[in-house]
């Protein structure tokens, strides 16, 4: 990996579950030394139950793995000579955790002043529900992502992916950057934090503005869009399919390329806040226009004729078609007991450098003397950590 952007960076990986790996895969992907330090019994962590599984090798790979007992006195300075050379440290212990072991940034930050120490937590590292446990689930419905998802008369809805695990992830490894990158002129390392809560909320965005400036609680929308109209999922012949228009012109290039030119001319439909009001009876008359035709047969016509629209895959479709192999989101990777496998890759491009998959998840503790030879230890100490249940 030495030939990759982030190939002189060390990185310390105490992170589980889903926000943590998200953070460290853009580093581990670009080339970055990421050496996963995990329990010596490999417990706590649920997605290391099943170390074959999609969900474990896609967010483990490019890492080397150690263990180490952090309950150990012994195994906090077995981390913190670990820390002295390391670049960065990632953990989403919650917050009380790091400072019962003695791991908390200001013990990490004596040990190496230049280390970013990035923390993800589920509510944040003060307030009144630092300590609480919390997952995805929460985050969506504490966030306000779940009373905005769904219909009005069905109640809230989760969303089908893990939304605040994966962007609590994102904004600490931008966070992280930014550290790194003011590390060049301080000289100095500094204590990254992100967390579920508020990273689903910033999510919200337009959503979450309507309600602080203009003091408005949007409503549940189902598939519409809550301001641009007509933007949503019809009805064709043989399924559904999405389109938006934006503006009068759009809509009126969307009623003549479904043969409805009238509802251009309509009183009802005339301008976005008449659209807006009446909503429900345009998209009926929009949908009984378009059950006239195949999902396939509309997308091709409306984008033909300047009208944004798309279809509806299940993911098998979804990963056949020939704009997504473009992008190149889909990468080999080699795996010593499955063979080659299909990971997703980064949907950064950089034309020089760009990601790379090299390393499969490491098995428990697979790299541990080699990652403790390099910071220094001698053979002997290692026996002696690995006789004490340390490592």
């Amino acid at each position: 990996m030495g030939d990759l952007p982030l190939s002189h960076l060390k990185v310390l990986d105490l992170s589980r579950v889903r926000a943590g790996p998200t953070c460290v895969k853009f580093f581990g992907d670009f080339g970055a030394d990421v050496i996963k330090i995990e329990r010596t019994d490999g417990e706590g962590d649920p997605m290391g139950d099943n170390r074959l599984s999609s969900d474990y090798v896609n967010a483990q790979r490019n890492k080397r793995g150690i263990t180490l007992d952090l309950k150990t006195p012994e195994g906090v300075e077995v981390l913190k000579r670990l820390v002295k050379d390391a670049d960065i440290l990632v953990e989403n212990f919650r917050p009380d955790v790091k400072f019962r072991l003695g791991i908390d940034y200001e013990s990490m930050a004596a040990v190496n002043e230049r280390l970013i120490y990035t923390s993800i937590s589920a509510f944040g590292e003060s307030g009144p529900y630092r300590t609480r446990p919390g997952f995805d689930l929460i985050a969506q419905g504490m966030g306000g992502l779940m009373w905005l998802t769904g219909y009005q008369d069905r109640g809230p809805l989760r969303v089908g992916i893990s939304p605040a695990d994966l962007c609590a992830g994102i904004f600490a490894a931008m966070g992280t950057f930014v550290a790194l990158q003011e590390r060049e002129r301080s000289g100095k390392g500094q204590w990254v934090q992100s967390s579920l809560l508020a990273s689903q909320i910033m999510m919200l965005d337009y959503q979450a503005m309507s309600w602080l400036m203009d003091k408005r609680i949007p409503l549940q929308r189902g598939n519409d869009h809550p301001q641009i109209v007509p933007t949503g999922v019809y009805e064709a012949s043989d399924g559904y399919f999405t389109l938006s228009t934006v503006g009068n012109d759009s809509y009126l290039r969307l009623c003549k390329a479904i043969g409805a030119p009238e509802l251009g001319a309509d009183p009802r439909f005339v301008d976005a806040p008449t659209r807006e009001r009446n909503r429900d009876e345009m998209n009926h008359l929009i949908n009984r226009a378009t059950q006239k035709k195949t999902a396939v047969e509309w997308v091709e016509i409306l984008n033909e004729a300047g009208v944004p629209a798309g279809p509806i895959y299940k993911l098998d479709e979804m990963f056949d078609d020939p704009q997504v192999k473009e992008t190149g989101i889909v990468q080999p990777l080699d795996h010593p007991d499955l063979g080659t496998v299909e990971i997703l890759g980064q949907p950064i491009g950089l034309s020089r450098t760009p990601a790379q998959f090299l390393r499969p998840p490491p098995r428990l503790g697979e790299h541990t003397d080699e990652v403790l030879t390099e910071a220094g230890f001698e053979a002997r100490e290692i026996a002696s950590l690995r006789d004490r249940g340390v490592i």
